[in-house]
């Protein structure tokens, strides 16, 4: 099988900082693929490098073949790469609803006359915005605070808000970091499941980084980890857990 992305050799340095190195993966269409290690280790820059926001040192990264190392993290979306942040962002001070139509703001009609004479076109654009964000609203349990602003959600919820606006774009690869920080046993829980629902349901890759060890051993289905920026262990639940330099640098003895 063919993979969606592949890293090879990756490598980012800031100064002096080699902060990753020699980084390696590759992720089929529809895996879950979770990448773990401890505080430091250079998982969020792999991130940072995959979706745009840090041009890495060396390195190829390709999605379905062809290169986006070094593309703008506007321009990696538009190819449907989309993340998540380990601090939830949302326009706060939108509406749960607003903050979905925002996020379809390349599929709606752009015609600024459209928009000024309220044209037959432009309305029906919106009023399909509005039809699917309502949908994704009613996927995540969330529709009865579409008119609530992103700020005064619970916590849970706006994970969830946040979620929602990566998928409504349609993407390839979803990019979750840290997807349970904050959130309490029930809802880690529901999180596992809404994941496993959005690969099953919307046939979407998952990458994501998370230090919750009961939910990446639940979800995944290949696990990196990483220790000073370098790899140190590839493979199945399983055999990570069963890993002992993964132990010994992050899980921890017995």
């Amino acid at each position: 099988m063919s993979h969606l992305l592949e890293v090879k050799d990756l490598s980012m340095r800031f100064g002096g900082l080699l902060a990753v190195d020699g980084v390696q993966l590759a992720i089929k269409p529809k895996e879950i693929f979770a990448i773990i290690g401890p505080n430091g280790a250079g998982k969020t820059t792999v991130f940072n490098c995959i979706s745009g926001f840090y041009k890495p040192t060396t390195g190829v990264i390709t999605l379905e073949g062809a290169s986006i190392a070094g593309l703008g993290s506007h321009s990696v979306a538009q190819r449907g790469v989309v993340r998540t942040f380990q601090n939830v962002r949302l326009f706060k001070s939108m509406t749960a609803l607003e903050n979905l139509l925002v996020a379809q703001h390349s599929r709606t009609s752009k015609s600024v006359l459209g928009g000024l004479f309220n044209t037959k076109g432009y309305r029906a654009s919106e009023r399909l915005a509005v039809e699917n964000a309502m949908k994704w609203l009613h996927f995540m349990g969330i529709a009865e605070f579409a008119n609530r602003e992103a700020g005064n959600l619970a916590y849970g919820h706006q994970r969830r808000l946040e979620i929602a606006r990566c998928m409504i774009t349609q993407p390839k690869l979803l990019m979750l970091d840290e997807p349970a920080a904050g959130l309490n046993p029930q809802e880690k829980v529901e999180l596992q499941h809404l994941i496993d629902r959005l690969r099953a349901e919307f046939d979407v890759t998952v990458l994501l980084i998370e230090h919750d060890m009961g939910l990446v051993m639940g979800v995944s289905e290949r696990i990196l980890c990483m220790e000073y920026g370098k790899p140190i262990a590839m493979g199945t639940p399983e055999e990570v857990r069963n890993n002992e330099r993964v132990i010994k640098a992050y899980l921890g003895e017995a």
